[in-house]
């Protein structure tokens, strides 16, 4: 039995990533002990050199991929020794080297291929029928200028009828169907036609019925090569095969190919002779229909793999950037819901997210109760002094958008009030709605009138409230139903995982939802935390989170640096600074003579913050003994204690007026947000009913090789309307600065 010597993982992920050897070590030995990524990235820094949460993700797939491709290495050094291939020492010695050299799955599979058991094959059969030595004895080099007739007369003596070979010419094709296969096999002729196909060949496509519509018709013909193929247009090629509308195809250079491996298998002194015509037939062979289609299948399978990393990419960056919009807080926030027959579902609720109470309004058709409605919305903006209107950006939103401007007109004029409204993407609205989350939240309420709490809360806080719906309802993504679910499920909680412990969560108000992305939280514990603080009251201080079940020692570890206890017992529970480290700041506050009543009182935190940062870092650090990783992190939290990250984004616009579509003409200006960044461009809300494309080309004066080099979701953005389009509801915009 071979036993294969263990890798040296931290060589190869150290390689591979750039990261020293010491750092990526240390990170494994972490991850391996179960501490989570967002906990090593934010509080053991000094073991790490700083290694951020996108390298230590980097470095744990970079380790799992390591793992799993050894073990498959060792599978299939075991099947090889099972089927008799290593009984011959230095050929043994020849294959498990090159198992080892190995760097991917597709190059292990290679190797193994001429040596894995396969179900009856044209060249099986011949070898069952006895033909292997002939197959042997036409590629030797003395055979090469051999005639027709000496190739027949040295086939006879393989016709036999008990094996069921009739004929000479029977003989000789099962040699070439065996010469045929051991050509597709060979590892190297694989790897060079994969490469060179990659490198020469294209993609195409083409429509299984011409005379069809289909939003597929700019693919109907064509052709990109593939080492250029766009990402994107690899996912929608696939979905169009999918639903029978495209044909896709991989054309590859045929001559090129089958001349390179007649080179390699063949030997030059049988050119133009029978025999070279007999073996390049079989090359030929053995490239159409054993080596073409496997490597079309391994490309294409390539493609869509990057394309769905991709588009899982763009879709992960567009979630993190709306989770880390900027809550609007201090206000008491109407939403509203739109709708024709069923009419506008209406909540209100205060400025901590509390359901103050819900109605419903018929502004629009077929009821059309317009003074009733206006009653309403006016009766509910006076009695809870509402500072805000969220309305939804659904069926019947810019009849609800115009009704309710022309309200807030109706409370500036009588009360000299000006209340601004806002356009929310009510995507993932009614899913949570109709979710048991949902239920258990408000259960005396209905489904529409859940929506209308979510698009007013969404405004107050959009973190809290959208890590209640699944991140692929939430409108953001690009080709997400052509991916993997899996994958995207497992990417998308990373992001959601990183945002909420970037800001961070109030222990005392946080939902399950939220607390169950909290770094080494789940669902179960996060509940706990909640009947716990529902049943004792609030907690006091981080240490009383030890007295919640199931949160053990090493969870408590794990999480209770990113949970926050505003206005608690201990002034440092509300801060980011993890209790291991409390008693560093205690060593810093006796090194200049103060005591926690400094931490209190913001001036005298601030002089002393000043006087701390006087003495450079370093040497605090050798003075102190504590990590200057740490000491940065200490000041910076104590500098701006209950700092929200999200404060540094630009808050979204509000607005007192309707805009409409009809409004618009060429060469105006406006400002708008950035709703969904694609590979082609980026969505901007500029308040008319639908959102405004600036194509990548019109990003920016200067070349732009992907959108997210400029924008990002929630970017507020400048543009200028180059094109409206009345009868499709089209609207292009462009930020460049000068007009074309």
């Amino acid at each position: 039995m071979f036993e294969l010597s263990t890798p040296d993982y931290i060589k190869e992920i150290s390689n591979s990533l750039s990261i020293a050897a010491s750092q990526v070590r240390a990170a494994v030995r972490l991850m391996d002990e179960g501490n989570t990524i967002p906990f090593i990235a934010r509080y053991r820094k000094e073991m790490t050199g700083e290694l951020d949460e996108n390298q230590l993700r980097d470095i744990a797939n970079r380790y799992e991929s390591e793992k799993s491709l050894f073990g498959r290495k060792q599978d299939v050094v075991r099947l090889l020794e099972e089927h008799g291939a290593l009984a011959d020492e230095a050929k043994a010695r020849e294959l498990v080297a090159a198992v080892m050299r190995a760097g991917s799955m597709t190059e292990v599979d290679d190797i193994y291929r001429p040596y894995r058991p396969k179900r009856k094959t044209r060249a099986s059969v011949a070898k069952e029928r006895g033909l292997e030595p002939l197959a042997i004895w036409l590629r030797q080099p003395e055979r090469s200028r051999d005639g027709e007739s000496a190739i027949r007369t040295y086939a006879q003596q393989f016709v036999s009828e008990e094996l069921g070979v009739s004929s000479v010419e029977e003989a000789v094709q099962g040699a070439c169907d065996i010469f045929a296969e051991s050509v597709a096999d060979d590892p190297a002729s694989r790897r060079w036609v994969r490469q060179t196909t990659v490198a020469r060949g294209t993609l195409q496509s083409v429509a299984v019925d011409a005379n069809v519509e289909s939003v597929y018709e700019a693919y109907y013909e064509f052709s990109e090569p593939i080492a250029k193929a766009a990402l994107h247009r690899v996912l929608a090629m696939n979905r169009g095969e999918r639903e029978q509308i495209l044909r896709i195809s991989v054309a590859a250079p045929q001559d090129l190919i089958v001349n390179h491996l007649c080179r390699m298998h063949i030997h030059s002194r049988s050119a133009g002779t029978y025999i070279g015509d007999l073996l390049t037939a079989a090359v030929v062979d053995a490239y159409k229909r054993l080596v073409a289609p496997a490597i079309e299948r391994d490309i294409r399978a390539e493609l869509t793999a990057r394309a769905e990393d991709h588009a899982i990419s763009i879709f992960g960056e567009n979630l993190k950037n709306l989770l880390m919009q900027p809550p609007i807080r201090n206000r008491v926030v109407l939403g509203v819901d739109p709708a024709y027959r069923t009419g506008c579902k209406l909540a209100v609720i205060d400025d901590i997210g509390k359901l103050l109470e819900v109605s419903v309004i018929y502004p629009t058709p077929p009821e059309n109760r317009v003074e009733d409605a206006r009653r309403q919305v006016l009766a509910f903006i006076r009695k809870y002094g509402v500072g805000l209107i969220a309305i939804g950006n659904g069926t019947a939103s810019r009849e609800t958008e115009a009704f309710i401007a022309a309200c807030l007109r109706q409370v500036k004029e009588e009360d000299g009030a000006l209340v601004p409204y806002l356009i929310v993407s009510e995507a993932g609205a009614s899913v949570y709605s109709a979710s048991p989350l949902a239920g258990e939240e408000f259960p005396h309420l209905d489904v529409s009138e859940r929506s209308a709490v979510s698009i007013a809360r969404r405004v107050q806080d959009p973190l809290a409230e959208l890590v209640k719906i699944d991140p692929k309802s939430v409108g953001v993504g690009q080709y997400q139903h052509d991916v993997t679910q899996k994958k995207l499920d497992e990417q998308l909680a990373v992001v959601v995982e990183t945002a909420v412990n970037h800001v961070g969560v109030d222990v005392n108000t946080a939902s399950p939802s939220l607390l169950s992305y909290v770094a080494g939280l789940n669902k179960a514990v996060a509940r706990n935390i909640v009947e716990y603080r529902e049943k004792n009251g609030r907690f006091h201080t981080r240490k009383a989170l030890g007295k919640v079940p199931r949160l053990g020692p090493k969870t408590l570890e794990q999480c209770v640096g990113f949970l926050r206890i505003p206005d608690g017992d201990e002034v440092l529970d509300a801060t980011p600074i993890h209790p291991e480290s409390y008693h560093v700041v205690n060593a810093l506050l006796e090194r200049w003579n103060r005591d926690e009543r400094t931490l209190r009182d913001a001036q005298a935190r601030a002089k002393w913050l000043s006087e701390m940062r006087a003495t450079p870092l370093d040497e605090l650090s050798r003075e102190t003994g504590f990590g200057e990783p740490t000491l940065r992190d200490i000041m910076d939290a104590l500098y701006r204690p209950g700092r929200d990250p999200r404060e540094d984004v630009p808050a979204p616009i509000l607005r007192t007026d309707v805009l409409k579509l009809e409004d618009l003409e060429v060469g105006m200006t406006l400002s708008g947000t950035v709703r969904n960044v694609v590979d082609f461009g980026a969505f901007v809300d500029i308040g008319v009913k639908n959102d405004g494309l600036v194509h990548i080309s019109q990003l920016a004066d200067h070349y732009v090789k992907h959108p997210m080099d400029v924008v990002s979701v929630g970017d507020v953005v400048q543009v200028r309307v180059i094109q409206v389009d009345l009868q499709k509801g089209r609207l292009g915009l462009s930020m460049k600065k000068q007009a074309d």
